[in-house]
């Protein structure tokens, strides 16, 4: 298959993409459980990564639920199971060393595969552009009415289209997946907020605090989000982080009446 190259007007598309990506409400949830398991694996993820150049190590967790459901017992490549080589696109890999294999030589095995190591941009474009490369130019080059499932699938970005078999095209088949930039982008969301206010931050009416003011103004760059950044961490501040992480602060009385 032709490769697409990276150029300064698909970087722009990446980053806009990326900035007005918005999770669908249907699918808030489930795209939350694959975020927070993903950062609670983060050391095994960044195990792998550090032996590939600089690669993030979240990168290696969004391929790892796409291709495998976060499931530690199988090829990074195409989610066969570690007790044989593969067997599904790319078939017999990793072609050294003996099965069963452990995860991380699976990984490590399929991100070189993949050209991973040799690549230095992890911009958020130059990332999306390794993800969608990772599953292949076909949505792009002969679907480009429909962005890659891979990357936007539960989110604004994607309704409908996916290929569902090898070369096999559907306009009506809808992906069951959460792509990789929208996990990403809820990594992105969620990461900084939980580890601030979860830290420093109590629901008040009236003390200040330059930690709120920080949260505030993260919020704001969130799509459909808006509070005044005043540094009172309010009923408006604390609804807007309940609804950017699906988690409360501390203090907050609808936390206590949650079922």
């Amino acid at each position: 298959m032709p490769k697409v190259q990276l150029t300064d007007a698909l970087r722009e598309e990446y980053d806009q993409l990326f900035a007005s990506c918005e999770v669908l409400p249907e699918h808030m949830k489930e795209v939350d459980r694959l975020a927070d398991r993903i950062v609670a694996e983060k050391a095994r993820y960044q195990s792998v990564a550090k032996k590939v150049g600089s690669v993030p190590w979240y990168f290696v967790g969004v391929i790892h639920a796409l291709e495998s459901s976060l499931n530690f017992e199988k090829h990074l490549h195409n989610g066969d199971p570690l007790t044989q080589r593969t067997v599904q696109v790319p078939a017999g890999r990793p072609t050294a060393g003996t099965p069963p294999f452990t995860w991380e030589e699976s990984a490590l095995d399929a991100l070189v595969l993949r050209g991973v190591d040799g690549w230095n941009d992890w911009s958020t474009g130059g990332t999306l552009y390794k993800l969608e490369e990772y599953n292949g130019w076909g949505y792009r080059l002969y679907h480009p009415h429909v962005l890659s499932p891979y990357l936007w699938s539960f989110s604004n970005h994607y309704v409908s289209g996916k290929y569902v078999a090898d070369g096999t095209w559907s306009d009506t088949a809808v992906s069951k997946q959460a792509g990789c930039a929208v996990i990403m982008r809820r990594i992105a969301e969620v990461v900084p907020l939980v580890r601030v206010a979860t830290a420093r931050i109590r629901f008040t009416k009236k003390e200040k605090s330059d930690d709120v003011e920080g949260l505030q103004r993260f919020l704001n760059t969130l799509p459909g989000v808006f509070v005044r950044v005043d540094g009172i961490a309010g009923r408006r501040t604390a609804d807007a982080f309940s609804r950017a992480t699906g988690r409360y602060l501390k203090g907050d009385p609808k936390a206590r009446g949650r079922k």
